[in-house]
């Protein structure tokens, strides 16, 4: 009768062994999905796109002709859309989105930080094609008739400036689509920053309101230098989002296949070219050069989560982490 104990919690030990060797393969699996996916989704642009790399060599990267009749492909006038349109995206929503942050977390009274926060959530849902829609709709002819001419009377005389505002008032372009990826973003950074402020630890606050320091003070010394690396992360996870992002982007670029300096003017990224012309695509050059843009995409992006992580890490070192 002494035994069955120790029976019992053999087979107690044998069970949880067994079902932790269940979970670690569970696991095991999740993690090896996500790498799987990566490198066949890799693997089948380089697939397509390579008859289009390998027909227009390096001059896929650097010329600006899109031509399908003539089937003449590169991709540089993409590229550039992308990134000018991703870098108005972060000069304009990075700001904004530390100020909601550090209002919600620093300055704004209780009772209305939820609302704020579940309005900041509620955009964050909001399907891109419904910020396509407004934008094409409503944002791009207010646009239009009240702040391109504004910018182009007052910034366009300026020397070198004033090269970025030229042109006619047409609503959409590089600056109304960089306007609406910021909008975009904004709920997506703001959150990270706000949630990552929230977890300052509150004597380091109160220890500097202590010592006579104002909130801008603590703001600058405690909340930022404290909670920099997760901030970095939110403002670059908000930049790939910007670098992929396609519907809204689409209805507001212009898509128009040139290079110009005038943030006015129409262009295309690689989201919006593939959006565009992916369906009408009749033949392999024609379907290998869009696949050949998303793995310029796909690079880019990698690039960027890559330089990223590194910067992290090394920041992480700095601090002795």
């Amino acid at each position: 009768m002494a035994s069955l104990p120790a029976t019992a919690a053999g087979v107690k030990r044998r069970d949880g062994a067994a079902g932790d060797r269940i979970f670690y393969w569970i696991v095991l699996g999740c993690g090896l999905f996500v790498l799987a996916a990566l490198f066949a989704a890799a693997f089948s642009m380089v697939w397509d796109g390579f008859f289009a790399l390998r027909t227009f060599g390096f001059g896929f990267l650097t010329g600006m002709e899109w031509d399908p009749v003539a089937q003449r492909f590169s991709g540089l006038v993409p590229i550039y859309g992308t990134l000018v349109t991703s870098a108005l995206a972060m000069i304009i929503g990075v700001p904004v989105s530390l100020g909601i942050a550090v209002f919600i977390t620093e300055v704004a009274p209780r009772s209305i930080r939820g609302p704020i926060g579940g309005a900041i959530e509620l955009l964050a849902g909001i399907p891109s094609i419904i910020y396509g829609m407004w934008g094409l709709f409503t944002f791009a002819p207010f646009m239009s008739d009240y702040v391109q001419p504004v910018l182009i009377d007052w910034l366009g005389p300026i020397p070198v400036v004033g090269a970025l505002f030229t042109g006619a008032p047409l609503g959409i372009g590089m600056l109304t689509s960089g306007i609406v990826l910021a909008i975009m973003i904004i709920p997506f950074v703001s959150s990270v920053m706000r949630d990552v402020f929230l977890v300052v630890p509150a004597p380091l606050k109160e220890s500097a309101y202590a010592l006579g320091s104002t909130k801008w003070e603590v703001v600058r010394d405690i909340v930022i230098p404290h909670t920099r690396t997760a901030v970095v992360g939110g403002i670059f996870l908000g930049l790939g989002r910007a670098l992929g992002e396609t519907t809204a982007v689409t209805f507001v670029l212009g898509n128009t296949h040139n290079i110009a300096v005038s943030l006015m003017e129409p262009g295309t990224s690689i989201a919006a070219t593939l959006a565009n012309e992916f369906a009408e695509a009749s033949d392999d050059l024609y379907r290998s050069s869009l696949s050949a843009l998303g793995l310029i995409l796909f690079v880019v992006t990698f690039i960027v989560l890559a330089a990223a992580k590194l910067m992290l890490v090394r920041m992480a070192r700095q601090r002795g982490e």
